[in-house]
């Protein structure tokens, strides 16, 4: 078979030989009675590393942030988002259509921060005409950006001072953290609930966690209940996710060494305008018309690589993509634009 080397995303990953082997081997249980020890155990461990009292495995991180909205929140209230958040913008409208939770969403920064001045604007007054916001929602990293510790401080004080809950859509969290060189609970202290993807830079097949205050994890069990969530012998997938935590963090160093690798390489074809010191972990953007990426991707597809985008081309580095896969997408682009 062809070796494809796939760039849509981090999701794209394949479950090592040693995950499906914990997988196979998994101890399992009635998760809806609390009785699987292998997902008790990927939720003690997850609580533990970001330094909160408890956690949740939920299906996907559309999920983890959807519970989270929710358990902040009740119906009638507000939430302020990025407008390209991926908890407002690519969650399928779930706060509002679920929840009738409404969002606010506000302009990002260009570091993927949100303007506090601008959120204190949008915090709507004690007042019957307004929904009441509740809650703020960040996101790190943001498009690849890594938020900078500075200013996470600074967001916890506001929420604190406008008595709003703090939420962290953190699918890529240790992606931040290990770019940082800092424990992920630097990163969480910050914040109320944190939700990350184990399916995306960890490689994991399945799965998300939600870690936070006890008293909400509860309230985020019972909604995951309501919304079809409750899983049964999910140790199988569990198994998966803490194999991802105990063997998996450190390494994404290396997604972001190759992501790198490629926008040096990719630098060098003026038609995409890539600045390498943009590239922070495991993400690089560009922009190109419409007609001129649809002849590169098939061009690239014929060649098993695999890329896409919308107003914008990303690519992304992961697990199964190697030094030697990015030289050959190098020369690959390379050949198309000369």
């Amino acid at each position: 078979m062809e070796r494809i080397i796939d760039l849509r995303s981090d999701t794209v990953t394949k479950p090592t030989a040693a995950m499906r082997e914990a997988m196979a081997r998994a101890e399992v249980g009635d998760d809806v009675y609390g009785e699987d020890p292998t997902v008790n155990d990927l939720q003690n461990l997850a609580a533990d590393m970001l330094g909160m009292e408890a956690a949740l495995f939920v299906s996907s991180g559309t999920q983890g942030n959807l519970l989270a909205v929710m358990s902040h929140c009740e119906r009638g209230d507000e939430y302020i988002v990025g407008q390209q958040a991926h908890t407002y913008r690519f969650e399928g409208g779930g706060a509002a259509v679920l929840g009738s939770i409404q969002p606010q969403p506000l302009e990002f920064q260009k570091d993927g921060t949100l303007d506090l001045d601008e959120v204190a604007r949008a915090v709507k007054p004690n007042d019957f005409h307004f929904a009441r916001t509740r809650l703020l929602c960040l996101e790190n990293t943001h498009q690849g950006k890594v938020v900078p510790p500075a200013y996470l401080a600074q967001a916890a004080a506001f929420a604190k001072k406008h008595h709003l809950s703090l939420h962290l859509d953190g699918a890529r969290i240790f992606n931040a953290a290990v770019k940082l060189g800092v424990p992920v609970r630097q990163i969480a202290r910050y914040f109320d609930t944190v939700s990350f993807c184990l399916s995306k830079g960890l490689g994991a097949p399945v799965g998300s966690v939600l870690v936070g205050p006890r008293e909400v994890i509860e309230k985020a069990r019972r909604w995951r209940k309501v919304l079809g969530g409750g899983m049964r012998q999910a140790g199988i997938l569990a198994a998966a996710g803490i194999l991802a935590l105990t063997r998996h963090v450190e390494r994404l160093a290396e997604d972001h060494a190759n992501a790198g690798r490629l926008a040096q390489g990719l630098a060098e074809i003026d038609e995409l305008g890539i600045d390498p010191g943009e590239v922070q972990t495991n993400m690089i953007f560009f922009r190109l018309e419409e007609s001129v990426f649809a002849s590169l991707q098939r061009d690239l597809k014929e060649q098993g690589i695999l890329i896409s985008g919308r107003d914008r081309v990303r690519l992304v580095t992961h697990l199964d993509v190697t030094a030697n896969d990015v030289d050959e997408v190098v020369k690959a682009f390379k050949n198309h634009f000369s």
